[in-house]
This record gives structure tokens, C-alpha cells and sequence, in this order.
């Protein structure tokens, strides 16, 4: 009728009660058109429409011919109860559609039927020789089922009308199978022979996915899949196989088949795509462990199919296609955070690896632009590291780098300890040591590398400045060193930490001192108040730039910023620094109060002579502390051997020069006067002894003391002072008898301070 079907039982049904005895066969009644009235016309909504048409009897099976073949080789795609392409039938008569279908429906019906060529590669921990036997007896196969598959898909395209083909159930030819009223000698070989393949391919499931279930359970790469790796004795994996079974059993009484074979088409289509992508990436990344066999694969074919796979799944269900993907993320970062490393290794390191290669290579070893320079932080830690004591201040340093990387820069955390990497003692010592660091710096969410440094009071300074000139690789490599002020009760951490500071200096690094560390806020806090910038010598703006970063940080957010500068000039000019520094700011981008603070007496008071005195006391007993052991003795011989240090020491103090590029850009009328405390961030000298010890510089010990009286009075609300780090002098002794003593009377009664010290290449601009 038109290629439209009729149920073969309504017409079966309607003559059984008026003429279908007076007939020998169903096409006797085609040209009773007016049968087509009795069936349609109960229902207005098809009535008209059929009352016009011929019932006609067709051939079904006209046997193979070119016509029939050339008919069905184009697409005809319904929608659900659709008689023919964009037509709707009558569901109750006509043979329609039960559910729409497309190209990537009928592909993932068909598909499953294809997997079983990978039934054997499942079973490959049974072959005797897996390498050899699963690429022949992938590729036959591959071949063998193509080509039957083929040869069945031309045979019934040119055996069967098209009109029958779309006959899912053989509602037309009285609810036969199509492809069993078409077998010979009779129906029953295409029946039994698909019950049969059922139970085979049923039975090949039984065999390969218990076992693929045992061989990754056995490898540890899954730990939750531990229990299924035990066999019996007969070398059979009964766990697995209860698993199958019961998987199977579900999806037995789910129904709907059809939709079942969608979903598992998704979970083998991942596995091959995988599978794919990681033949393609050890190809292309060299990997040496790479090594196939077969010599006509080519890493384009697995890219190919890897697309094909990805293609075919985001294209049938994009949903389904999501799900599956966000399940395998899922299984991959568990396997990461608890699986076993294995001698295979991990695929996506290995592109990790090249990418980063690659990436370093791109990045020129050379100083960046001041508009790209951001903190990339070395951590310098020095505590005891004992299983014993907690030391807060290295969790403390820590989390200060955490709220510093708002500027996203790389971070290293280096722990020093004393000892030789010759010693096996020291050796796993420092590997314990280094476990710990990178889990506190999980802890506090600082994301970078740890790393461990061997030290030793003879080697200390060839040590260092080897470290400072070795760290970091190409472009990417630290610009900033955060340091702790030392326990001045631990000699080791003094000498340390001169050693790290003088040397930071001298290799233009940035360098960020902190004092008080234990009172700075973890990442939970949250504070308000002020961040205060002690402006006193021009560095180009770098402590201006390190408050700005910190108030990225949520800890920090909720403070303001307010910069202080030192004037000894009448209120005219005092109004007018006020006006150029304001001027300066705005045109930074950086919001923030300005303040103009006056100076008082320069005179040296009788409270700088006393403190001078109580200080020079002190220090002189504990030069004769340091004196009466040994190892001290030893690291000043070692600092007189270490020649290029010492021509360095000779050298003659100078004031570090920094020019903001931004305040070049300013009217000459908004320029900077010199600091009046330019005597105190002057390189320190040799200091002279006397009879009583160690002699401090009164004047330097006046302008410490009254900057201190100045920055507690004008502070005092302050949540973190920011202070120019003065340059430290080259000379050793000098740095621990009068530069650090400089800097404890400069911070005293402080809470939280940071010393900044620029090399000049951090200047922030005024252009964008």
C-alpha cells in the first residue's frame, strides 16, 4: 500500500470473522480496497487519507538483484511511529517505527556485535606468547568478522525489499523474523543459530571479563580492586566471575536492549580511545620504554582513532559522552592518589614533562620586563627540624609564601640542614625532612617544589653562593628570597642567615626578611586594619608592589594601605612632597593614604648612649661565648680561605641606587629628596673594637632608635609595618656585631615586619 506496511495480523483478525475462509491466501484480498475503510475509517484522522490508496501484495524477498541492492542504499531515517520518512502511521495497523532512529542509533546497536574481536587480548595472560599473538590474532579478526559482516550487509540490501528491512519485528509477514523466513531449509537454523550465538557470546563474556577483572586487580593499579585478584586452584577467578554475572543479570532485567548497547558502546569506546591516546603519546613523546613490535604502526593511525572513538561518542549522546569521560577522570585521579607506581610508568607525566621541556626552552634566560615581574619565591628554611619539637616558623614562612603567590610566580622551598650528603644517616634524614616540607606546604596550599640543601660550617659560604647561582633552570628560576630572622640564641642560624642574606644581595635578588613570623596569620584568618609602607629610600616601588600582592590574599583583603614618609623640611615642602608622592601613587594604580611624618631631635639623647653601652655589654659576652667553641673558629678560617668572597669584602660601600622607572616619568617638581636615614641603609663597614668590645656607631644607633620611636607612634594600629631592608655590608663580623643589632633596635616592640630589600629590576611602572 503505497510502501507503507500492514500488520499482517489485523488483516488475519478481520477475516477470520467475514471472509477469510472464502480465501487460500492473504493477497487474495489485495484488490478489496474497501477493506481499507473497515480498518482506517474508525478513525477520522487517517480515514480520507487511505480511503484513496490500492492494497497491493509485493514480493518481500524478490531474491538478489541490482535493483533491489541500489534501492536501499539510501538513507530513509523515521522518527517514532512513522510509516515511511516524515510520515505518521497507524500504530495499531501499520508496521511503524517503535523508536527514532539515526546513523549513530543503529551504529551503537550494531557495534556491540563487533566487540567480541577483543575477546582473545582479554584472555592474553593465558598466550604463550602475548607480544606475537595478539597483534595476529587482532588484525584476522578485525579482517575475518569485516569481511563477513560486509558480505551479510550486501546480501540482505540486495535480497530484501526496503519496506520489509524496516520491519523490526516481522509484523508484516505474521511475526517472523525477517532474516529466518529468508534462511533455508527452514526457519528454525536462523533461531536456534541466534540462541546459540547468544550462549557463545554470553560464555565469552564469562571468560574474558572475569579474567581482565583478575589481571588489573593483580597489578595494584586499582586498590579497591584488590579482593578479585585471588584465583582458585584451578587458576580461575571465581570472585570476578560472580561480579560479571551479576552486572550481567542487571542488565538482563533492565530490558529495553537497545538502549542497554548504547551505554556499553560508550565504556568500549573509551577504553579504545584510550587505549589510542596512549599508543600516540609514547610515540610522539620517545618514549624508551616504547618499543611495539609491529612494524607498520604509525602513531597518526592511533591519533585517528582516538578522534574516531571521541567523534562517535560525542556525537550519538553528548550527555552519555560527558558522564563517560567524568567517570574515567574519576577512576585516573584515584589510581593517582592511591594507586601503585608501576615500571610503566604514567602516560601523562610524560606529556607533563615534554610540555614543561618545551616550555622552558621558549622562556629566555634573561632578565623579564619590569611590567612581568612577579615573586617567584625561594623559601629559605632554617629550624631544627626534629620529630620532637615543632618549629612554627617554618609553617608560618609557608603560609606567608601561600599569600605572596597572589602574584601566581613559582615557589621553592629549600630546607637547609647541617651534615653530608655522603652519610647514609644524613641522607634519608633529609628525605624525611623533605616529606614533611611538601606536606606542610599542602597543608597551607602552597603549590611549588621542596627540596633540601647539605651544609656544614666550613663549606657554608661556597655553599650558598653555589645555591643562589645553581636554582631554578633557564627563564623559570626565583627572583625573591624570603628569609626568617634568626634565633640570635643559635649561632648556626646567625651564620646562616648572613650567609643567605649577603649573598642574596649579591646575586640581585630580591630579598624579603621577616621578623615576628610566628605572629603572622594563617590562611583561616581574616584581618582588618592597615598594612603600613615605611617608604625611606626609593627602590622603584617594590614595597609598594608586595603590600599590593598581599591584598590580593582573602587574609589580607581587608586591609588598607598607607604609605609614611620621613620629612626634615619646614610644612611648604613638607605639603609639597605630600602633593608629588600622592601624584606618584595615583598614576601606580595602587589606592592608599599618604602621610608626611616629621623628625624630632637629631640630637643623640642620653637614652641612645645608655641602650649603645647595655648593647656593646652584651655583645662582648657573647663574642666571648663564641670564642670558646670551636666551630665558630673554624667558620671564620673558612671565610679567610674563600678568596672571591673576600675580594668582595674590600669593596667600598656604597648607597644601593634605586630609581623608580615610574618616578622618572613624574614632573621634576614632584622628585624625591634623599632619605635623611641614607647614613643607616649605607653598606655597613668593619666595625672597630675597644677595650669593652665591640663599638657601635652612634649616629647609626640614634637614627635606629628614633625611626623605631616614630614608626610605634604612627603604627602602633598597624596590622604589618613594611621597611626598606638597609644593604647588608660584606664584611661577616660586621653583620653580626653592628648591622643586625641596627635592625633589632630599628624593630623593637614591632609585631609583624617585613624588610624588603629591591636589585632594581623590580620596578613597577606607571603604563599599563
Amino acid at each position: 500500500m503505497d510502501n507503507r506496511l500492514l500488520q499482517s495480523s489485523v488483516l488475519y483478525e478481520h477475516h477470520n470473522t467475514t471472509l477469510y475462509g472464502n480465501y487460500t491466501d492473504i493477497c487474495d484480498v489485495c484488490d478489496k480496497t474497501n477493506q481499507l475503510e473497515e480498518i482506517f475509517c474508525s478513525d477520522d484522522e487517517f480515514c480520507s487519507e487511505y480511503t484513496s490508496m490500492k492494497m497491493n501484495c509485493i514480493k518481500g524477498f524478490p531474491g538478489f538483484n541490482l535493483a533491489t541492492l541500489n534501492d536501499n542504499f539510501g538513507a530513509a531515517f523515521m522518527g517514532k511511529y512513522e510509516v515511511l520518512p516524515g510520515v505518521r502511521g497507524k500504530e495499531q495497523a501499520e508496521v511503524v517505527q517503535d523508536e527514532p532512529s539515526d546513523f549513530f542509533v543503529l551504529m551503537a546497536i550494531y557495534f556491540p556485535a563487533v566487540t567480541g574481536i577483543f575477546t582473545g587480548t582479554n584472555m592474553s595472560g593465558d598466550l604463550a606468547d602475548p607480544q606475537r599473538s595478539i597483534p595476529v590474532g587482532t588484525i584476522s579478526a578485525t579482517v575475518t568478522t569485516s569481511v563477513i559482516y560486509y558480505i551479510l550487509a550486501l546480501l540482505f540490501g540486495g535480497s530484501i525489499d526496503r519496506s520489509v528491512l524496516r520491519d523490526k519485528f516481522g509484523r508484516s509477514i505474521d511475526n517472523t523474523m525477517v532474516v529466518a523466513a529468508l534462511s533455508w531449509p527452514s526457519p528454525w537454523i536462523v533461531t536456534v543459530g541466534a540462541f546459540l550465538s547468544t550462549f557463545g557470546a554470553a560464555l565469552q563474556c564469562l571468560c574474558s571479563a572475569p579474567r581482565l577483572l583478575q589481571s588489573i586487580a593483580k597489578d595494584d593499579v586499582i586498590p579497591i580492586l584488590a579482593p578479585f585478584a585471588r584465583v582458585t586452584k584451578s587458576n580461575e577467578p571465581f570472585l570476578g566471575l560472580v561480579l560479571t554475572v551479576i552486572i550481567a543479570e542487571c542488565g538482563i532485567l533492565l530490558g529495553a536492549v537497545d538502549k542497554i548497547a548504547e551505554v556499553l558502546d560508550f565504556f568500549f569506546l573509551m577504553c579504545y580511545a584510550f587505549v589510542n591516546l596512549i599508543a600516540f603519546l609514547h610515540s610522539v613523546l620517545k618514549a624508551p620504554n616504547w618499543r611495539p613490535r609491529f612494524k607498520y604502526f604509525h602513531w597518526s593511525l592511533s591519533l585517528m582513532g582516538a578522534f574516531l572513538c571521541f567523534f562517535i561518542m560525542f556525537a550519538s549522546d553528548y550527555r552519555l559522552a560527558l558522564v563517560a569521560c567524568a567517570a574515567t577522570a574519576i577512576i585516573y585521579k584515584y589510581v593517582e592518589w592511591k594507586g601503585a607506581k608501576k615500571e610503566w610508568g604514567d602516560g601523562m607525566r610524560g606529556l607533563a614533562l615534554t610540555t614543561a621541556q618545551y616550555s622552558l626552552l621558549k622562556v629566555e634566560d634573561k632578565d623579564p620586563h619590569p611590567k612581568n615581574w612577579r615573586p617567584q619565591v625561594l623559601i629559605c628554611l632554617s629550624t631544627q627540624w626534629s620529630k620532637e619539637i615543632i618549629d612554627r616558623r617554618a609553617v608560618s614562612m609557608l603560609n606567608l609564601a601561600a599569600q605572596l603567590k597572589a602574584g601566581r610566580g613559582l615557589a621553592i622551598a629549600c630546607a637547609f640542614l647541617k651534615g653530608s650528603v655522603d652519610s647514609t644517616k644524613d641522607k634519608n634524614r633529609a628525605s624525611e625532612v623533605k616529606h614533611e616540607l611538601f606536606k606542610d606546604m599542602n597543608a597551607v596550599r602552597l603549590r611549588g617544589f621542596a627540596k633540601t640543601m647539605f651544609y656544614n660550617n666550613h663549606q657554608i659560604n661556597g655553599t650558598i653562593s653555589s645555591f643562589y647561582q645553581a636554582i631554578g633552570i633557564g627563564g623559570l628560576k626565583p627572583n625573591t628570597v624570603l628569609l626568617n630572622w634568626p634565633n640570635d640564641k643559635n649561632i648556626d642560624e646567625v651564620v646562616l642567615f648572613a650567609e643567605e642574606l649577603i649573598h642574596g644581595a649579591a646575586n640581585d635578588y630580591c630579598i624579603i626578611t621577616t621578623k615576628g613570623i610566628t605572629g603572622f596569620p594563617d590562611s583561616n584568618e581574616r584581618l582588618i586594619g592597615y598594612i603600613d609602607i615605611w617608604w625611606i629610600v626609593q627602590d622603584g616601588g617594590i614595597l609598594m608592589l608586595i603590600a599590593f600582592l598581599l591584598r590580593q590574599h582573602k587574609v589580607w583583603r581587608g586591609c588598607m594601605l598607607r604609605i609614611f614618609a620621613i620629612s626634615e623640611q619646614d610644612s611648604t615642602k613638607s605639603d609639597h612632597m605630600k602633593a608629588g608622592l600622592q601624584k606618584y601613587i595615583y598614576m601606580l594604580r595602587i589606592d592608599a593614604e599618604i602621610f608626611i611624618v616629621d623628625l624630632l631631635d637629631q640630637e643623640v639623647s642620653k637614652e641612645v648612649i645608655e641602650k649603645t653601652a647595655e648593647i656593646e655589654k652584651r655583645q662582648k659576652e657573647k663574642e666571648e661565648l663564641k670564642r670558646s667553641r670551636s666551630y665558630i673558629n673554624e667558620a671564620y678560617e673558612a671565610e679567610e680561605k674563600s678568596g672571591s668572597v673576600r675580594n668582595k669584602l674590600r669593596q667600598s660601600d656604597s648607597t644601593r641606587s634605586f630609581t623608580p622607572t615610574a618616578a622618572n616619568n613624574v614632573d621634576e617638581e614632584t622628585s624625591f629628596t634623599e632619605s635623611p636615614f641614607d647614613e643607616l641603609y649605607r653598606s655597613g663597614t668593619p666595625n672597630e673594637e675597644n677595650d669593652n668590645g665591640i663599638k657601635l656607631n652612634l649616629h647609626k644607633m640614634n637614627t635606629s632608635v628614633r625611626l623605631n620611636h616614630v614608626i610605634r607612634e604612627n603604627s602602633q594600629d598597624a596590622q604589618l609595618i613594611l621597611l626598606n631592608l638597609p644593604s647588608p655590608p660584606r664584611n661577616r663580623v660586621a653583620f653580626n656585631n653592628t648591622y643586625m643589632i641596627y635592625l633589632d633596635v630599628l624593630t623593637e616592640a614591632l609585631p609583624r615586619v617585613l624588610f624588603i630589600g629591591g636589585s632594581g629590576k623590580e620596578v613597577i611602572t606607571i603604563d599599563s
